[in-house]
């Protein structure tokens, strides 16, 4: 009935710590999806150790593109989709997550951090509409017009159509839960390049 969805791209250090948690939980999950996004690391290797789905992207085809495979490979009408990179995790976090939308209260649901760690506390703050903790029905992504193309900007567009869809969205607060930002990924300059890029993928988003 409801079907995980990872989007991946180079997270072999950090998504095992993902799917140690979400691997056990057999009775909320149909199925744990992780899409490589074209890696150059073992992330895939490391998402079948711990039994995941994988499915191989050959060439990065971004977040929005990512999702997309992820879901023409699963018929489950519900999803849910996760960032690779958290910390914290925990069952109840994901339950808490999906409640709104299985219990017909709400279309798609949005995680919030809170008391993770000062500085994604605050980037959410700033902008809530841009998580990639989500439970959703799964027409809001079958409908939803440039899927495949969005990048980094699918998570502002997704709830931009849940909105133009008049659809009723939950936000939902996970408590001590962050994630690893991109400047302790990849170092200062690298990150900050690849802070900037997802922004302008974002920003372009918005614009249409």
């Amino acid at each position: 009935m409801n079907t995980l969805i990872i989007p991946a791209y180079n997270e072999s250090s950090n998504i095992g710590r993902v799917l140690q948690v979400v691997i056990g939980m057999r009775d909320d999950f149909q199925e744990v999806v992780v899409v490589d996004d074209g890696s150059t690391d073992q992330t895939s290797d490391v998402s079948l150790q711990y039994g995941a789905r994988v499915i191989r992207l050959e060439t990065n085809q971004g977040k929005g593109g990512a999702i997309a495979a992820g879901l023409r490979a699963c018929g489950t009408p519900f999803l849910t989709l996760l960032d690779a990179d958290l910390i914290g995790l925990r069952p109840d976090h994901l339950r808490l997550l999906a409640a709104p939308v299985l219990q017909g209260e709400a279309a798609m649901s949005m995680g919030i951090f809170s008391a993770g760690r000062k500085r994604t506390d605050w980037a959410q703050k700033v902008a809530p509409s841009i998580t990639g903790q989500r439970v959703l029905r799964r027409e809001l992504l079958e409908t939803m017009p440039g899927l495949a193309n969005a990048r980094y900007g699918v998570d502002y567009a997704l709830t931009a159509h849940a909105k133009r869809m008049k659809l009723p969205v939950a936000e939902v607060i996970l408590h001590d839960l962050t994630q690893i930002m991109k400047e302790e990924k990849l170092g200062l300059t690298k990150g900050f390049a690849a802070r900037l890029k997802m922004y302008w993928e974002i920003f372009r988003v918005m614009g249409k």
